[in-house]
């Protein structure tokens, strides 16, 4: 039991989704001369709201501590940027996006996303809270203001005449622990005859995929449609359309418009996608407690894994420093005995070690000089990019491993 509150509808919270015990930040990577210092680690329990559904974690730390200086630039991912161009070209083409429009997107990053709207000439504006991310998207050209997003925001962009005639959220609405005023903010900052999307990893494929290395404390929120739904109705938001999307292990796109807008009718998939969260119980509390069942499972089939693998005399490594993985590593209590190092393709990550289990990050190239027997692929919603990008390691007999939902060695 516990006095906590829901972000959203202020229900206490009393029902257990996930304990996945202490870990750091996910985010918080460590210089070498950080490794002998204190590191805080937090509980990571995910509770689910019994009145609105919405799966949530407690906020230990500030949003301004956990992204003020950020190690994720999403242009490092060639299926993300793939993602982005593909999303503005629909965007251009459905909604007749042209100059005269003003685009903004909220949580920029380092400008992957708005770079296909500047490079047609549509006025693009970003806001990216991450100091160092935002610098970068300004010297890519990307126009971008350096703060978070919500209410203040919204005005002072509606004061600059920057109001929006198509606004993006690409993972972001997950990150905000104050989910009434981001919210609200949209309400205030996009036009009468605008159009939101929000896109999100859906909860229903986080359950079915077994997905409990998604949990992290940068992620304070887990969405269904369900119980996003009832957010933006609250503050007079409508989804007017929704997509499935293959990203991180299976995501929604929805469309959002203003409550009053009604020349943009709402299509039979809103009604579809929230019938097939209804038919997995997603508006059931009982649905929710066999989760944290699976995830144990899972741990249990990993370790078994590993220490048969290191029994042989195997070598181990790691593909990626995502979030995801410290999240996995550390639930597990994978360290330097089961992995040797990992890797990761941004040069912001290299150099540096795993939050809470202290594995050494170098550059992809470390893989070929180690010849291991299995690379362990932390970020497996890229499996098929990266096992294109590191097929050579088939040429010593070696073999790619997934944790989710389960440990599998890939053929």
């Amino acid at each position: 039991m516990t006095k906590h509150k829901c972000r959203f509808c202020d229900a206490p919270l009393t029902e257990s989704f996930c304990d996945l015990g202490m870990s750091p930040l996910s985010n918080a990577y460590l210089r070498p001369e950080d490794l002998d210092r204190m590191e805080p680690f937090y509980p990571l329990h995910a509770y689910v709201c019994g009145e609105c559904f919405l799966v949530q974690l407690e906020e230990f730390e500030s949003p301004q501590q956990i992204f003020s200086d950020y190690a994720y630039f999403s242009s490092f991912s060639d299926s993300w940027l793939k993602h982005a161009q593909t999303y503005a070209e629909q965007m251009i083409a459905r909604f007749s996006i042209a100059g005269g429009h003003q685009v903004v997107e909220i949580a920029s990053n380092d400008g992957y996303l708005l770079r296909n709207f500047v490079a047609r000439g549509i006025p693009s504006l970003g806001i990216e809270p991450a100091e160092n991310v935002a610098r970068v998207a300004e010297e890519n050209g990307v126009p971008t203001w350096t703060r978070f997003f919500g209410r203040e925001t919204a005005r002072e962009l509606v004061a600059a005449g920057k109001q929006a005639d198509l606004m993006a959220a690409n993972n972001v609405l997950a990150h905000v622990p104050d989910i009434n005023d981001f919210v609200a903010g949209i309400k205030i900052a996009l036009k009468s005859g605008g159009v939101m999307t929000i896109e999100f990893p859906h909860l229903l494929r986080l359950m079915a995929g077994n997905q409990f290395d998604t949990i992290y404390h940068e992620h304070f929120s887990y969405l269904s449609l369900i119980s996003t739904e009832k957010i933006l109705a609250h503050h007079g938001l409508t989804i007017f359309d929704v997509e499935e999307l293959g990203t991180h292990g299976g995501s929604l796109r929805l469309y959002v418009r203003h409550a009053e807008n009604a020349a943009l009718p709402v299509s039979a998939q809103v009604a579809a996608v929230r019938q097939a969260e209804r038919e997995a119980g997603l508006d059931v509390l009982a649905t929710y407690a066999g989760f944290h069942e699976r995830v144990k499972e899972t741990k249990r089939k990993l370790l078994v894994f590993l220490i048969e693998a290191k029994a042989q005399g195997k070598r181990i490594v790691g593909y990626g420093a995502p979030a995801k993985g410290n999240t996995l590593l550390n639930y597990c209590g994978i360290r330097t005995d089961f992995l040797d190092f990992t890797v990761d393709l941004s040069p912001h990550k290299q150099g540096r070690f795993l939050p809470g289990t202290h594995i050494p990050i170098l550059a992809p190239e470390a893989i070929a000089e180690a010849r291991p027997d299995y690379v362990l692929i932390l970020p497996w919603n890229l499996r098929d990019e990266i096992q294109q990008q590191m097929a050579h390691i088939r040429e010593w007999g070696g073999q790619f491993v997934v944790p989710i939902p389960e440990v599998c060695v890939l053929p």
